[in-house]
């Protein structure tokens, strides 16, 4: 298991800047894919940002070059830089954690409690 808390959010005029920070209970070198939901007033939950152990990272269309993910073994902390904020960025965002279980054959979906970024026009 892995406890996730999210922290960094707030509100910002459009074209700012904010950075999340979500911090594992447990080494996130043992955490096959780390990554950043967000689900919006009326909206499903989408993907953000993930990255997996192997190195590769995922962004979806409308935050590539904009946002940028990282993580930091030594902190246990993962975190999504966003710039050029839009309105359209408003959202609770959420940290996700994946594991692998062998036993089960699937990954085990962990998530934070979520940080609300408002974007204002």
């Amino acid at each position: 298991q892995v406890q996730l808390v999210e922290s960094g959010g707030g509100l910002v005029q459009a074209g700012g800047s904010l950075r999340l920070s979500c911090t594992a209970s447990r080494s996130i070198s043992e955490i096959d894919i780390l990554g950043w939901y967000r689900q919006g007033p009326g909206k499903q939950r989408e993907l953000v940002a993930s990255t997996a152990n192997d190195g590769s990272i995922i962004y979806t269309d409308n935050v590539r070059g904009r946002f940028t993910i990282s993580r930091d073994n030594a902190k246990n902390t993962i975190d999504l830089q966003m710039n050029s904020l839009k309105p359209e960025d408003t959202a609770a965002h959420y940290c996700n954690a994946q594991i692998w279980d062998g036993g089960l054959r699937e990954y085990v979906e962990y998530w934070g409690q979520g940080t609300q970024v408002t974007v204002s026009s």
